[in-house]
């Protein structure tokens, strides 16, 4: 089997092309993609679980950031900037959302009152009133 890699020219470890023998380079898969979609998925569930959702929507934009570096400085070489790009849109909206949570928690925290978060009937009582007002 003829090996098509010459050993005078230096390696790039960054991407490492398979040659077909053709000339074609055949592209590799962008390093962090599957990662930025899995963690993009994970900041939308976490948005649910107080606020977990950012610190897995901030690791997803970063790692999506440097990915889009790679891909944009030589996109022949890369064949999954969909996946990527999916996982980033992912990331934000897990990071709107958690925002989100965090002004309605506080919302509501200054209409019926932080004490009430802690106490069930306490809760029931003050969103009667708070509703009873705003009818």
């Amino acid at each position: 089997m003829e090996n098509y890699q010459n050993p005078n020219e230096p390696q790039n470890y960054q991407n490492s092309n398979f040659n077909n023998g053709n000339g074609n380079l055949m592209p590799t898969n962008l390093p962090n993609a599957t990662a930025v979609l899995v963690l993009g998925i994970l900041s939308i569930i976490g948005c649910c679980f107080y606020g977990v959702g950012i610190v897995f929507g901030i690791i997803a934009l970063v790692l999506a950031s440097k990915d889009t570096k790679l891909y944009k400085a030589n996109p022949a070489a890369y064949s999954n900037y969909s996946t990527l790009n999916t996982g980033r849109i992912l990331a934000i909206i897990g990071v709107v959302l958690v925002m989100i949570s965090i002004v309605v928690t506080l919302v509501l925290g200054s209409a019926i009152g932080w004490d009430a978060f802690t106490n069930e009937e306490l809760m029931k009582e003050r969103m009667e009133e708070w509703m009873g007002q705003n009818q």
